[in-house]
């Protein structure tokens, strides 16, 4: 799909991007329902859809049609994103929502009292930087790495 706009900048209404993807509109919020995508919605609550969401969604359709992952499998591949070492973050892991779910992304769970309660888990680098496949699997490959190298030097 090749669209001239800025990748992030929400300008497709739902039924437009349901259009472009050749998908139904039902579809597209089932998949926000599941926690698979997060489009922009104005203060009249319209959804709105970017060409990076677009490119997510695409994503996310291989995966199940083409890679026949269910929908829970890539809930549980994108819980397994490492957003504490994304975002640098200090949370103390027993008290982390996030490090204890296996289930859901970050972006599903509900942040009390820690890093990420005041911040917009669209805009957040952990949601944003994996719209496509590729981004998830190299950076879960990078962190193991990383990780596996530092138990083995200490």
């Amino acid at each position: 799909m090749e669209l001239d706009f800025p990748i992030n900048e929400p300008i497709f209404p739902i039924r437009t991007a349901a259009k472009l993807l050749n998908i139904s509109v039902h579809t597209l919020r089932m998949y926000e329902k599941e926690g698979l995508i997060i489009p922009y919605k104005k203060n009249s609550h319209q959804r709105l859809y970017s060409k990076s969401d677009l490119e997510r969604i695409e994503c996310i359709r291989h995966a199940i049609y083409e890679d026949k992952i269910s929908i829970a499998g890539i809930k549980t591949i994108y819980s397994l994103i490492p957003c504490s070492q994304v975002l640098g973050c200090k949370e103390n892991r027993e008290t982390c929502t996030v490090f204890k779910e296996y289930h859901k992304p970050c972006w599903m769970l509900k942040h009390i009292n820690n890093f990420c309660t005041h911040k917009d888990c669209r805009e957040c680098v952990v949601y944003s930087s994996f719209k496509d496949c590729s981004s998830i699997k190299e950076i879960i490959q990078e962190i193991t790495i990383t990780n596996h190298k530092a138990n083995y030097t200490l």
